[in-house]
């Protein structure tokens, strides 16, 4: 009988489950939209540590770190450090997740349409609500409200002070865009539109009627959710 090695730390792979626990298999049997989040992570991570079964180890990182969306706005660091994970495992998350989020961005064969404030959300806030700093872009359409391109106009404090509306409709201009949405995130995650905030889209809508540019709406993207300063009425009056 082979003497076990001291000290040697079991690992808990994927093949340790029952073949119709296992994700690969539901995978491939019943499709990716069938396993649950921490069984897509388990496929990424392929092993897990003593206690743990891969499927474990991803539903205790999402637990840790508050969903999907933490694990996005999770420093790398941070992930890196966590129990079972390591540089390789970590580099695995952090690349499937931009991987889904350039996904988002991908342009089909027709350009995409916004017809409200969810939909042009949909097209900034995976990203914006993971960056650490306050960032201002603007989603400029043509005569159709489809996208023509994504701006990014300021990084740092979003306020009346320091925003030039001239600024934000520089490329508009040159692209002879017919109207834009501004959106900025708020990196506390609560979307709560300040009074810059406010004071800001009203300037930017004042400024857009003068050039013959609507803006149609001003977003602020928290974590996981945003708010429509147009659905308000704030700054639109």
């Amino acid at each position: 009988m082979t003497e076990p090695v001291p000290n040697q730390k079991p690992t808990y792979r994927i093949s340790d489950l029952q073949e119709s626990d296992r994700p690969r298999e539901r995978l491939e049997t019943l499709g990716p939209q069938a396993l649950t989040n921490a069984e897509l992570i388990a496929i990424l991570l392929r092993v897990g540590v003593r206690g743990e079964n891969a499927v474990e180890v991803g539903q205790r990182l999402l637990q840790e770190f508050g969903g999907l969306q933490g694990l996005h706005r999770a420093p790398f660091k941070e992930l890196m450090n966590q129990h079972g994970m390591g540089e390789a495992k970590a580099s695995q998350i952090k690349a499937a997740i931009e991987l889904g989020r350039r996904l988002t961005l991908e342009a089909p064969e027709e350009k995409l349409t916004i017809n409200s404030p969810a939909d042009a959300a949909a097209l900034v806030q995976y990203e914006m609500s993971a960056l650490e700093q306050e960032h201002l872009r603007v989603i400029l359409l043509d005569r159709r409200n489809r996208v023509l391109e994504i701006v990014e106009v300021y990084k740092g404090s979003v306020n009346s002070s320091q925003v030039r509306v001239g600024e934000l409709f520089k490329e508009a201009i040159r692209i002879n865009a017919s109207s834009l949405i501004v959106t900025h995130n708020h990196p506390s995650g609560d979307p709560t539109p300040s009074p810059d905030d406010v004071a800001v889209t009203r300037a930017i809508v004042q400024a857009g009627k003068l050039l013959d540019i609507d803006v149609l709406d001003h977003l602020v993207i928290g974590a996981g959710k945003f708010i429509s300063l147009k659905e308000k009425g704030l700054g639109f009056g």
